[in-house]
């Protein structure tokens, strides 16, 4: 335990005083008591009881399938995107500029008129080509599909190392599935034939959109389906693509050419990458590959162009005419439930963030992003890192041993608070407003396919982002051992400078925490200090982790979040465990906070709350959401994070001071029994 209490005050703790101080009575400013529930009690169903009112007042539009709490900072964000991508546009700027590149994918995403007198013309080359390629050419389609537009049959790209993330591996992985999720295709029960015969309809119009008659249309969503079925027989359930360790299946480039065979792997990497081909390989999915490669080279000519003729229209739908876009709605619809498109302007203005989101970011932090804001989150971070420690020494299911590595790990967090040091250099990206708009966009994903085969052979860059800062999200990347906060979600209700400590700790404490406690869910746990997939358990240790995680599993799976329908308590599993840490961590630190104030969180009054069920009340807030059935249905299937309303009832329930706060006994629908709780971090 000395050396438990050593490494712990290795940690840099900073001490931290939100702005607003407890004067007579402090007052919320990012909970509203408007929208708490009062007719159900906070034992009963707590979720409901402090989100019954904002959900009440924020029905679904036809647009959307959901409606969160996120969405609302989204959509605040939205606005102002949007005003700074006008003014680019309206400042009119210099050719080639990356302003001028802003404004020119904005400009043509929101030009109905020149995309629907086009049509499918652009697209149409392409669709010749696959067409009149001979049969001795099969291979050399294949590779230009690879070079320019899809990863048909297999799939492969540099990555950072799971053995050594300063450098780069190379990755073959199994191909992608039209519909996202095996069981789409493999599953006969009512939600998924609807799905799939949606699906179906959908292949057929987009091809009759492209020029194809009835029966060639036909013929081609057929062969799709029976590629797409098969390939989703070897895909991997979504519980086992949990198993990261499983993924790390390093083989010689022998190996791989002598147990797939069909596949041109001389030629591979040369003509679709450029480079030579690589001594070794980290096989992802060994069986899914082993399909593709079988599939490649039994399929007739036929069936393997008709997927590629596919490939290009699926990939393609978006930046074409309002018929294709329309169409693809249709299949939105089944899926997501809406009746409704976003207006154009949004759908614009996605596509203008997802070619250029960092040129965007770097306007948007200028302008909305305080340098106060990051001097907040620098000092919260270190307070929670202090407090994760805490907890993770006073485990009573973990040995010292595996603590020291824990706290070594903790200790070695990289945070990005904000936005990148370093911003992405767009000027060699080609944007030219005599080109349509498919055309634009599929040179912006040349680009970025490029900047990625770029990294090959080079040091890993620690710098770089996986998220613009104009996103409301933050996230934690094992195999660089950071937790990532963009700028845009420190607002309310996640961040206000002037809301009060429960609310801020309640908010932004538990997204720092539920991050942090990534590292050590069940797939964070699999990478050390360095982001290397490294075995620092002791096998004693994992199994008690393992037998807590099966518990935490089967609360989740106990919910019927619709009729005959439950959650998935296994694929879920790394965010609940972060919830209920990021919980628990960001309590800790925020009983030492108010400690050192004198504050009593039982007493003391904030709008006549107290400041502990203030913590948990925002907390709640966070999740409030409306969503249809058929998004449920979706993300139930698809989404690793449990529905909103899963994530405040069923993680509170384990928790004590939560059980304190609300004066929760035995015998309300939010108790649980002290023996059938688990506490993870």
């Amino acid at each position: 335990m000395k050396a438990m209490k050593t490494a712990l005050a290795a940690i840099a703790a900073i001490a931290f005083s939100a702005n607003s101080a407890f004067g007579a009575e402090e007052h919320l400013k990012s909970l509203e008591p408007k929208y708490f529930d009062n007719t159900v009690e906070a034992g009963t169903d707590f979720f409901q009881h402090v989100n019954g009112g904002w959900m009440a007042a924020n029905p679904l539009t036809p647009e959307r399938s959901r409606f969160t709490r996120f969405d609302v900072i989204s959509d605040t964000n939205e606005v102002r995107i949007r005003d700074i991508v006008v003014n680019l546009s309206s400042s009119n700027p210099a050719p080639g500029s990356v302003a001028f590149k802003v404004a020119t994918i904005y400009e043509q995403a929101m030009d109905s008129v020149r995309r629907n007198t086009e049509g499918a013309k652009p697209i149409l080359p392409l669709l010749k080509k696959i067409e009149e390629t001979p049969a001795d050419k099969m291979d050399d389609l294949f590779l230009w599909m690879h070079r320019n537009y899809s990863s048909p049959f297999i799939g492969a790209g540099p990555m950072e190392d799971f053995s050594n993330s300063k450098e780069y591996a190379m990755y073959v992985t199994g191909a992608g599935l039209g519909m996202g999720d095996r069981d789409y295709y493999l599953s006969n029960d009512k939600r998924n034939k609807d799905v799939r015969e949606a699906y179906q309809k959908l292949i057929v119009n987009q091809m009759r959109n492209a020029g194809y008659s009835k029966k060639d249309a036909n013929r081609i969503m057929k062969n799709v389906m029976k590629i797409e079925t098969l390939l989703a027989d070897s895909t991997w359930t979504r519980e086992q693509s949990r198993n990261i360790p499983a993924m790390n299946n390093p083989r010689s480039f022998k190996w791989l050419k002598e147990n797939f065979t069909n596949i041109p792997w001389d030629r591979f990497f040369i003509e679709t990458m450029d480079i030579k081909s690589p001594d070794e390989v980290i096989i992802t999915t060994i069986n899914t590959v082993k399909q593709g490669d079988n599939l490649y080279g039994s399929l007739t000519d036929r069936e393997i162009k008709d997927l590629y003729l596919w490939d290009i229209v699926a990939n393609a739908q978006g930046t074409l005419s309002d018929k294709f876009a329309n169409t693809a709605f249709e299949f939105s619809k089944v899926m997501s439930g809406v009746t409704e498109q976003r207006p154009r302007w949004k759908r614009a203005l996605a596509a203008t963030e997802s070619a250029l989101g960092e040129a965007i970011g770097e306007l948007y932090v200028e302008k909305y992003f305080p340098q106060s804001s990051k001097d907040y989150m620098i000092g919260l971070v270190e307070n929670l890192r202090t407090s994760l420690g805490k907890h993770i020494i006073n485990l009573d299911w973990m040995s010292d041993e595996t603590k020291l590595n824990a706290i070594k790990k903790l200790n070695a967090f990289t945070v990005k608070i904000g936005y990148p040091d370093k911003w992405k250099d767009y000027s060699s990206m080609e944007i030219d407003p005599a080109l349509s708009y498919y055309d634009n966009m599929h040179n912006v994903n040349m680009w970025y396919q490029k900047d990625m085969l770029s990294k090959w052979g080079k040091p890993v860059d620690k710098t770089e982002w996986g998220m613009t800062p104009q996103t409301v999200n933050a996230y934690y990347n094992p195999m660089a051992n950071e937790i990532v906060f963009p700028a845009a979600i420190l607002q309310a209700p996640f961040f206000d400078p002037e809301a009060s400590d429960a609310e801020n700790y309640g908010g932004i404490g538990v997204v720092i925490g539920h991050e942090m406690t990534h590292g050590f869910d069940d797939q964070g746990r699999n990478f050390d200090d360095e982001g290397n997939m490294v075995d620092w358990w002791t096998p004693e240790d994992a199994e008690k982790f393992a037998t807590k995680a099966q518990t935490l599993i089967d609360q989740f799976n106990a919910v019927e979040v619709l009729p005959g329908l439950n959650a998935n308590g296994a694929y879920t599993l790394g965010e609940n465990i972060a919830d209920q840490g990021g919980l628990g961590v960001a309590m800790t630190a925020f009983l030492d906070a108010q400690k050192k104030k004198g504050v009593d969180v039982y007493t003391q009054k904030i709008d006549g709350i107290s400041p502990l069920q203030v913590f948990y009340m925002n907390y709640a807030n966070l999740w409030a959401n409306n969503v249809r059935e058929d998004e449920i249905r979706t993300l139930t299937t698809g989404d690793v994070h449990s529905l909103g309303r899963n994530r405040v009832n069923v993680t509170l329930r384990n928790i004590q001071p939560f059980f304190d706060a609300f004066s929760i006994t035995e015998g309300q629908p939010m108790f649980r029994p002290l023996n059938e709780r688990v506490v993870i971090w």
